[in-house]
């Protein structure tokens, strides 16, 4: 008996070894893993599908509304004298001696504008005309002697050689006169010249001389004239809007800062469009007005058609480098980008000029997020034009 147990103590001790027992363990483990997979397949194995759909996102869409909208073209530029006319020293260079008008006066054609200082003028004048009635004395005097030679000369109390002599005499005396009196001309002329007049009716725009100044011929001008007072818009339009503008369409001009209007015409277009900018120039007639002054910076706006346009809520258009752009959903849900015009704007949204052809579903809010090709669920939110 006791032998027994002694022999198979040691038996029993080395089968259970650590190392058994660790191996044991990891098979119970494994075993219980393969359990609770295949449980949680069971569970979930019906369920893929539902959850792809639930990380489709759903964006709102919008359908294209029309609205019939004026096409407006803008026209920006300066208020600017329709004839602007320099008015400078004519004659000798001389000190301005007096001014009679200011800036803003309105004048006649031939009122003196400034005079020069005519101390040495006057006299010269005096003593040419002077010098004419001497001349016409001594012109009378010959004239009277030549006729006396002939009449004495019929009867043989001169020699022909003293009445052909006579004669000469009164010629030359007659040409005399002549000069004398063109001298005086001339500096009758130096002498009105002194007196700077203005050349139209118009309006004074600038003043640019002082009493005291030397003004020459050739240098600045004294004065700027508005002929007539007449005013205009010099302003710039794209290429592309020129030829909608016709001459005689009514203009509304406005100026910058100030929320009046004032009512104009087109007047001239230009025949050439700059190289540089592809503008081209415009130029609208305005009624006199004294808040319409030259130099003023305005802008114009020409309604040139009424037509129906395709409208997008502002929301929907956005803009990156390569410029305006909608994000529509085709017909599989696809997100897919296209470039569009904005040509305007109205009150519920902006113009589209081209891009769209009215029937797409145009993602109407959190476009940026949205990534070409990704798959959405659409929830369509129309949009009417007004």
């Amino acid at each position: 008996m006791t032998m027994l147990l002694q022999d198979s103590t040691p038996a029993r001790e080395t089968w259970l070894t650590p190392r058994r027992g660790i191996f044991l363990i990891v098979i119970v483990v494994v075993a219980l893993a393969g359990v609770i997979a295949f449980r949680l397949t069971k569970l979930l194995g019906d369920k893929p599908m539902d959850a792809k759909k639930h990380e489709i996102p759903t964006v709102t869409v919008t359908e294209v509304g029309r609205s019939t909208t004026p096409t407006v073209i803008s026209i920006v530029g300066t208020i600017n004298a329709r004839y602007d006319m320099p008015i400078g020293v004519q004659g000798d260079a001389g000190r301005i001696e007096a001014i009679y008008v200011e800036a803003g006066d309105h004048v006649k054609k031939g009122q003196v504008l400034a005079r020069l200082d005519v101390s040495v003028l006057q006299p010269q004048v005096a003593n040419l005309e002077a010098s004419l009635e001497e001349s016409r004395a001594e012109a009378d005097l010959a004239q009277a002697e030549y006729h006396r030679a002939e009449a004495v000369g019929a009867s043989g109390a001169l020699s022909a050689e003293e009445t052909q002599r006579r004669k000469s005499s009164a010629v030359t005396a007659a040409a005399k006169v002549k000069v004398a009196a063109a001298l005086l001309a001339e500096a009758e002329a130096r002498l009105a010249r002194a007196d700077v007049r203005a050349p139209a009716d118009g309006k004074i725009l600038t003043r640019n001389v002082e009493v005291g100044q030397t003004a020459t011929p050739g240098g600045e001008a004294l004065f700027r004239l508005s002929e007539g007072g007449e005013i205009e818009l010099r302003g710039q339009v794209s290429e592309q809007d020129l030829p909608t503008l016709k001459v005689g369409q009514a203009v509304t001009v406005q100026l910058t800062g100030s929320t009046d209007t004032y009512a104009g015409k087109v007047r001239l277009l230009g025949a050439v469009i700059d190289p540089q900018t592809r503008l081209g120039m415009v130029r609208v007639a305005l009624e006199p007005n004294d808040n319409l002054r030259p130099g003023a910076f305005a802008r114009a706006e020409v309604t040139v058609s009424n037509a129906e346009r395709e409208v997008l809520p502002q929301t929907a258009v956005l803009t990156d480098d390569k410029g305006s752009y909608v994000l529509i959903v085709d017909s599989q849900h696809k997100i897919q980008r296209r470039a569009v015009h904005v040509s305007g704007m109205v009150p519920h949204g902006v113009t589209i000029g081209d891009g769209l052809d009215g029937k797409e579903l145009v993602v109407a809010t959190a476009g940026a997020f949205l990534q070409q090709g990704e798959t959405v669920m659409p929830v369509t939110k129309n949009t009417s034009g007004s």
